[in-house]
């Protein structure tokens, strides 16, 4: 195998927490990472939703990925932040989390795929890493931005 191959192979994950639990999101698709800044709710939305924000001009909604995986919402931080994600043509959604870690290196070696079964929750997940003696559950962002756009 060459060099080239070894390389394709590896991917940046950005690292999130929320309370013990880590979580990934490759790095593609992060366009933004802004402080917590002061979100105006939407009537009506679903209980995920936050509201929106303005980042420099443009309206952003955000949800709360607490509330999209139903964890107990937790008391916001100076570590809380919005990432701002790229989805599809040039829309973006903002996610509240609880705190960003780091960007680390997975190669297809370090990430164990798992088996879904549709409508279960797993299939927000696409597979978990494995980094530092520790797991990391990567998220499937693509799954998640579909299962909001069908609500």
């Amino acid at each position: 195998m060459d060099g080239n191959a070894v390389a394709n192979s590896a991917k940046q994950y950005i690292i999130l927490k929320f309370d013990n639990e880590q979580y990934g999101i490759d790095i593609t698709y992060i366009d933004n990472i802004v402080r917590l800044q002061k979100i105006t709710r939407v009537p009506h939305a679903q209980p995920y939703f936050l509201g929106i924000i303005n980042l420099r001009g443009e309206v952003v909604p955000v949800m709360s990925l607490r509330r999209k995986f139903e964890l107990p919402d937790k008391e916001n931080t100076n570590a809380s932040r919005i990432l701002i994600l790229k989805v599809e043509g040039n829309a973006k959604i903002g996610i509240l989390v609880d705190e960003v870690r780091e960007v680390v290196t997975l190669t297809d070696d370090d990430i164990e795929q798992i088996a879904t079964e549709s409508g279960d929750t797993r299939t927000y997940l696409t597979g978990v890493g494995k980094y530092n003696e520790s797991l990391i559950s990567l998220l499937n962002i693509g799954a998640l931005i579909a299962d909001i756009d069908n609500e």
